[in-house]
């Protein structure tokens, strides 16, 4: 455990310098990935070492080989470095660089040629690709300001719902409390028809007294009037008439019987009413 906490206190010294290090807690946790970290971090940096070696030995080769070539090239034409323009040391310098970019092997015509077609067929392809990429992004761009269209007409809608949705419940609540109103006043009304029922029925008042019944007994006489009337108008005729004694007499008898006992119950309806 100590040789794990030295190992991260000098990894961290190397790595933030001078900068002070952010408190940590020192327990098993922390100290295992911290230790892991140094453990990753020297191994990559010794690759890294190595890399940059082999990179600087290559470049040595390289440099070394060209200058070889240089020499070779120039001793083959019969020329040297002093003895060349700088207008040619620039064509050269020129011609090399594009032998560079192009990944030839050398700068003869033949190696060049296909070069620059393949670059050509390759920025053939690029423009065709860009004009391809062209056409989708206009016609992404229609779509985009659809799609904003939609949603600006989506947001209004969805404005006008919840402004139409706090209306209705607005509208909602004060149906709700009409509604806790009328019950409260129903229940009311209710409780008041009871108290007066059971006030009534304490009282011992008679049915008949009743607006209900009241209303029933008028339609009665109302109906026994008009019976009165009928009857009455079924005898005119007989008035005028002269008919036997015996049968007048008894017509007469009858209909007086029954003129009276209607008499007798619309006076005893009217009374009681």
């Amino acid at each position: 455990m100590g040789d794990k906490i030295k190992k991260v206190n000098v990894w961290l010294s190397s790595v933030l310098g001078d900068r002070s290090t952010a408190g940590f807690e020192v327990n098993t946790r922390t100290v295992d990935v911290l230790y892991q970290l140094a453990e990753a971090s020297e191994a990559r940096c010794n690759q890294s070492a190595l890399l940059i070696d082999d990179l600087k030995q290559k470049t040595s080769e390289y440099q070394a080989e060209g200058a070889h070539l240089q020499d070779v090239l120039l001793q083959g034409v019969g020329l040297s470095c002093g003895s060349l323009s700088g207008a040619a040391s620039d064509h050269v310098a020129a011609l090399v660089d594009g032998a560079m970019v192009l990944a030839v092997r050398d700068t003869s015509l033949c190696s060049f040629l296909p070069a620059v077609n393949q670059l050509s067929s390759g920025l053939l392809e690029a423009e065709k690709s860009h004009r391809t990429a062209e056409r989708e992004m206009r016609a992404l761009r229609k779509r985009l300001a659809a799609a904003m269209v939609t949603r600006s007409s989506l947001q209004e809608d969805v404005r006008r719902t919840a402004q139409n949705q706090s209306v209705d419940s607005a509208k909602a609540e004060d149906k709700l409390l009409d509604m806790d109103f009328v019950k409260a006043k129903a229940k009311e009304l209710s409780n008041r028809r009871e108290r007066a029922e059971a006030k009534l029925v304490s009282r011992k008042m008679d049915k008949w007294v009743t607006h209900p019944a009241v209303v029933q007994l008028s339609e009665e006489v109302a109906t026994l009037r008009h019976d009165v009337a009928r009857l009455k108008k079924q005898l005119e005729p007989y008035m005028d008439l002269s008919p036997s004694p015996s049968l007048a007499q008894v017509k007469i008898e009858e209909a007086k019987r029954a003129l009276a006992a209607l008499d007798s119950q619309l006076e005893a309806n009217v009374q009681f009413k």
